[in-house]
This record gives C-alpha cells, structure tokens and sequence, in this order.
C-alpha cells in the first residue's frame, strides 16, 4: 500500500510562508469563482478591488487605485484591461495629463456591482466569520505587513546570506 505524501508546505512552517499564503489565496479564489459561476455571473474574483472602488469612489486613475489598494500600478493596468475587454470599465486620458488613465464602471458594470452588491455582503459575512474561526488571521497578517515594511525580506535574506560567509 502506497504512503500518503506528506504536505510539504505545511512541514516546512514559516519557512515556506509564501507558498502557503500563495497557496490559500488560489484557494480562495477558486472558492469566490465557484460562487459567481454557480449563480451564471462572469466575474473574476482579481476584479474585485478596482470595480468596488470605482463603485465607491467613482472615476479614478490608475495610479490612485494602485495606491488605495495597495498594488503594483502594473497589477492595476493589468486588470483595467481586462476589465475594459469586459465591457465593466472605461478607461480615458485625463484631460490634465494624457500619461494618466481615468477609469470609471461602464454602464454593464454600474448594472453588474447593483446585482452583486448583495453577494458581495454574503462574502465579506463569511470573510468574518472564517477570520473569527481562524483566531484573527487578518490582525496576524497585518503584523506580517507591518513587519515587512520595518524590514523587507529582501533584507532579511541579504542579512542572513552576510552572517554566514
């Protein structure tokens, strides 16, 4: 009888912590587009953060939403264009720089962020609900970013790599 193999990311504990988390958000992931396919909705869960912005805030450029979510401007312009192929979002120059795109939800996506407003409430319901199972993982993950911004694991490494030679 073949030996189950063991879960080499999960023996590896904090060593492998980027697997790990890499690992749990495909699987979120993969769980939210369960969600929206089991209800016919084409949506991708990696839309999430610019479309609820542009519902919240309205019209803003790239750069802006880069910044108010925390993501690369390259990550941003990725997903604008996707969106745009979409049909969820418009995307023009501003008139005060042409280097800037201004996005805003097109008419289908102001109609698409009505319908799955509710949803999106179910989400953030079971969000909590599974934090709150897990003791807290956000308060833990936000020590893990403000941990990071002390000092990068870029550094961390190159400290480690120095202390040995």
């Amino acid at each position: 009888m073949e030996e189950p193999m063991k879960d080499y990311v999960a023996e590896m504990g904090g060593a492998a912590l980027g697997a790990r988390l890499r690992r749990l958000s495909a699987a979120i992931d993969a769980d939210a587009s369960r969600v929206y396919a089991s209800r016919g909705v084409r949506f991708e869960q990696r839309w999430f953060g610019v479309i609820n912005q542009l519902a919240l805030a309205g019209p803003l450029s790239v750069r802006q939403l880069a910044d108010v979510l925390g993501i690369s401007h390259a990550s941003v312009s990725e997903t604008r264009q996707s969106l745009e192929r979409a049909g969820l979002i418009t995307s023009e120059a501003d008139p005060g720089d042409a280097r800037r795109r201004v996005l805003a939800l097109s008419p289908s996506g102001g109609a698409l962020v009505a319908q799955l407003r509710s949803l999106w409430d179910a989400f953030d319901e079971a969000a909590r609900a599974l934090d709150a199972e897990a003791g807290g993982v956000t308060e833990a993950l936000a020590r893990l970013e403000e941990a990071l911004a002390r000092k990068s694991l870029f550094e961390r490494i190159a400290d480690s790599a120095a202390s040995r030679t």
